[in-house]
């Protein structure tokens, strides 16, 4: 089945200068003890380490351990969904893992704080570089079609509440060179001219925080995150494939976002609605 034309990219230029992340500035901006109302709790920059999250569920079993943050400059040993590796370029990326502790939520909920770091995601990308990014269902967030940055929850326990650690991993200054896959893309790629990765860093943990709070004085409802999830999600509406556990396939149109998360697809041949909770998706042209 064709899929859609790939964009074109612009030519291969120098990588733009690569400054290191501001570790001062966003513990000024961000962490308790600069500002008595600021959500997190404790901030850290290092150069290097396998997995962002790796450290942070390692450091869920201090019980006290909540709202933390890590930043890397480089990540070698990185996961994405299904357990895929990826690498990082050093002070090329915004790589950072948020350590949350969620009381009271429905563990049948856990599956929408991907989705709202998706749209934090989003709404950090717009903000900052102006670049028109979008959601791909689940997580990955696009540009022009491609890549631009991913995402990937873990639960690090859920007794006597749930803790997830949230990974995201932002391509801000990649050549062409550098892209890990022929169909990802960077911030500088899609034509950003901000490429303050501090600012990007700041800007996505705000951004996080403030959707996560609203959702905690919701009670968990999942309403508000659904709809701006939705707003933002470029899958609704579009012909999709969907490549389900045991390599069975499924074509047909993306109809909705359900309150569990998962995409409800509308088949070609007419069928009932199926709700997806697992998948890959691949964006179709529509049927002539």
């Amino acid at each position: 089945m064709p899929t859609e034309p790939e964009p074109q990219r612009p030519p291969v230029g120098p990588a733009p200068a690569r400054h290191e992340l501001d570790a001062e500035r966003l513990r000024a901006a961000l962490v308790r003890g600069a500002d008595p109302d600021a959500f997190y709790r404790r901030l850290d920059v290092v150069t290097e380490t396998a997995s962002t999250n790796a450290d942070l569920l390692a450091a869920a079993r201090d019980p006290g351990t909540d709202r933390r943050v890590l930043l890397a400059e480089f990540q070698h040993g990185g996961r994405g969904r299904h357990s895929r590796g990826w690498a990082g370029v050093p002070r090329a990326q915004v790589i950072v893992s948020v350590l949350l502790r969620m009381p009271g939520i429905d563990l049948a909920d856990l599956g929408w704080l991907p989705l709202l770091a998706g749209t934090a995601t989003v709404d950090a990308i717009r903000s900052v570089t102006g670049v028109d990014a979008e959601l791909k269902w689940p997580n990955d967030v696009l540009v022009g079609g491609r890549k631009v940055a991913g995402i990937l929850a873990e639960v690090a326990g859920t007794h006597p509440e749930p803790v997830v650690v949230v990974g995201i991993g932002l391509n801000v200054s990649l050549t062409e060179d550098e892209l890990p896959v022929p169909t990802a893309t960077s911030l500088a790629l899609a034509g950003a001219t901000d490429l303050d990765r501090t600012a990007l860093a700041e800007a996505l943990l705000r951004e996080l925080a403030r959707r996560w709070q609203q959702w905690y004085v919701a009670g968990w409802d999942v309403t508000g995150p659904a709809a701006a999830y939705r707003e933002r999600c470029g899958t609704l509406g579009r012909r999709v494939r969907a490549v389900l556990p045991g390599d069975t396939e499924l074509h047909g149109v993306a109809a909705d976002i359900d309150e569990q998360g998962r995409i409800v697809i509308t088949p070609d041949d007419g069928g009932e609605p199926i709700a997806v909770s697992a998948g890959d998706i691949t964006h179709l042209r529509p049927v002539p």
